[in-house]
């Protein structure tokens, strides 16, 4: 098992290309939100079609197969519903043969059921992927996509935003607000 999982972790790095190779390391929950990682009105009819679709928004972005995204997504679900309450999800995994933390946001067109913890439908949907080894970096950024969830207010704005565009800058700006001081 621990051969096969260092082969796959060498075909990994030697099939990165040279762009990935020269990154500079980032901080891994500093702007996790980018204006493309976005769906603005979701239709989706389940979580199983939900996070389907947050895969294949995920997948020419981080480089992975849509398959792989919603297979790590949904196995986490049968863990335990990411439906955090108050109409809000934070999909999440750890996936193999990426080096930075991504995140992607969908608000449904209509609420669906998600399993949620208090119950109620889910209409605001913040995915997050992470590195297999992320460990601490993969915590801080579900903390940081919590805190900023917790906010009603943000919450609100973001239900009555009018596009992808106003939704980019109402997350950035909510990123920017609930900084980690380091």
């Amino acid at each position: 098992m621990l051969a096969r999982k260092q082969q796959t972790q060498k075909q990994a790095s030697e099939n990165k290309t040279p762009e990935k190779k020269n990154m500079t390391k980032r901080e891994p929950t500093d702007g996790l939100i980018r204006e493309g990682h976005i769906l603005a009105n979701l239709n989706a009819q389940n979580k199983k079609q939900a996070l389907h679709e947050l895969a294949k928004l995920a997948a020419p972005i981080t480089g992975l197969s849509e398959h792989v995204v919603f297979d790590v997504l949904f196995a986490r679900e049968k863990l335990g519903t990411t439906g955090v309450g108050h109409g809000i999800a934070i999909p999440h995994g750890k996936i193999e043969n990426t080096d930075k933390v991504f995140g992607f946001f969908a608000r449904l067109s209509q609420p669906i059921d998600f399993e949620a913890i208090d119950e109620k439908p889910v209409d605001l949907l913040f995915m997050l992927l992470a590195p297999h080894d992320a460990g601490a970096d993969h915590l801080k950024a579900l903390a940081k996509i919590s805190r900023m969830f917790r906010e009603k207010a943000f919450c609100d704005k973001l239900r009555a935003a009018s596009d992808a565009k106003a939704l980019y800058a109402l997350l950035s700006e909510g990123e920017k607000n609930v900084e980690s001081p380091n």
